[in-house]
């Protein structure tokens, strides 16, 4: 059992989704993890100690410094005893300390102290989330190697729409399942996501509307889990790097010889929205004239194929992503097929809710053997979660790792 018998250090800090975690607790003794919790002082306002203390059924700790239990040096014991700590909210406020390297008190003291990763689920406004100086902070404990798991967007506790609504509780388990599944296994996984870019001449170019997002997600979320992993990243705005080893490219052959120069690996997921063809380019913009405009098209190598294909340093798993606007299961079997790798993620993108330039996403599975499973509709990040438990579950999670 992925979570049983192992420790979880939770901080919960002073917010409306603080009690949120009365849900998380319960969920996570039920799968056998033993929890301990530290309730910052605003905390108390949403939660009390006794109901943490009655499902957790451990001792509940003040945030203050008190000196019977410093006496035992709880600051170090905690942090020794918890195999991951998560701070669940994480409030702008706490981000801020933590990122300064702030020990004023038990909480923070814990953190600085902390020898094993940190997860922090934030929770906020989202003018509060996007405030230049939060993000600042951000990006400091990101490049920190702190793990962010959210916000995500929706309807805010203020009324409002936007990001930094707390990740669902669900994912929050999900996410530990993940980690503590495969963590310190030395596994390696490729992604490619984003568009590609075939030019035309030095101005123009033909690409599509993918951004990357659920690439990215899916990246972020392998590495969280203990993948050593590569993005290869065609033209996007994510700041990836934060998260992830990444490659940068534009072309289609560009994307090709990344990827093969990464192998092997043991997981190639090729979410990227690659251009089926490439032009003779023309050295100088073509000019607006009827007989300049004749354009000659070479059909671009088929990634998601040659790699399905290949007879040394193939992936153990291969895992292609289509991309359809009508007859997804028929085109996404046919697909499965034709490339002969051994998942196809198909998603609907004539939703304009969904799939490109979108935050959230829905997918339908379709394994080797035919079987079909669907992931409704949710964020990219809970669609991200969702893939990775699948992968995890693929290979053997009793320490083996034959997928066959």
């Amino acid at each position: 059992m992925e979570l049983n018998n192992k420790n979880l250090l939770l901080i919960i800090c002073g917010g409306i989704s603080a009690y949120k975690n009365l849900d998380l607790i319960r969920n996570l003794k039920n799968l056998g993890m033993n929890i301990k919790v530290i309730l910052s002082k605003s905390a108390k306002e949403f939660v009390t100690p006794l109901s943490i203390a009655s499902l957790s059924k451990n001792k509940v700790y003040d945030n203050e410094f008190s000196l019977n239990n410093e006496i035992e040096m709880d600051h170090i014991a905690l942090s020794r005893w918890a195999d991951l700590v998560m701070v669940c909210p994480a409030t702008a406020n706490i981000i801020s300390e933590i990122s300064q390297g702030s020990a004023k008190d038990l909480i923070t003291t814990v953190i600085l102290a902390s020898n094993k990763k940190v997860f922090l689920v934030p929770a906020m406004n989202s003018k509060m989330w996007e405030n230049k100086i939060n993000q600042q902070n951000v990006k400091k404990l990101k490049l920190a190697g702190y793990y962010f798991l959210g916000p995500d967007n929706g309807e805010l506790a203020c009324g409002e729409l936007g990001i930094g609504k707390m990740s669902k509780i669900d994912e929050v388990v999900l996410m530990l399942k993940n980690y503590f599944t495969i963590n310190n296994i030395d596994l390696k996984a490729i992604v490619t996501a984003g568009p590609t870019r075939e030019y035309i001449d030095p101005v123009r170019y033909i690409t599509n509307e993918s951004s990357g997002k659920q690439g990215f997600e899916i990246a972020k979320k392998l590495r969280q889990v203990g993948f050593k992993t590569k993005l290869i990243l065609g033209p996007s705005n994510i700041d990836a790097e934060l998260e992830v080893d990444t490659k940068r490219v534009t072309t289609c052959d560009e994307m090709f010889n990344a990827t093969q120069n990464s192998l092997p690996c043991d997981v190639l997921v090729m979410c990227a929205a690659v251009a089926d063809f490439k032009f003779k380019k023309y050295q100088k913009k073509i000019k607006r004239k009827a007989q300049e405009m004749k354009i000659d098209i070479d059909e671009n190598i088929d990634l998601l194929k040659y790699f399905s294909n290949l007879n040394q340093n193939r992936p153990k798993l291969v895992i292609g992503f289509a991309a359809e606007t009508e007859d997804l299961l028929k085109n996404g079997k046919a697909k499965l097929l034709d490339k002969r790798c051994d998942w196809i993620i198909a998603n609907d993108v004539s939703n304009k809710n969904l799939g490109f330039n979108s935050d959230s996403n829905k997918a339908t599975i379709i394994y080797k053997n035919m079987e079909i499973e669907n992931l409704p509709e949710q964020s990219k990040s809970s669609i991200a979660s969702n893939i990775v438990y699948r992968i995890l579950r693929q290979f053997d999670l009793n320490g083996k790792r034959d997928i066959n």
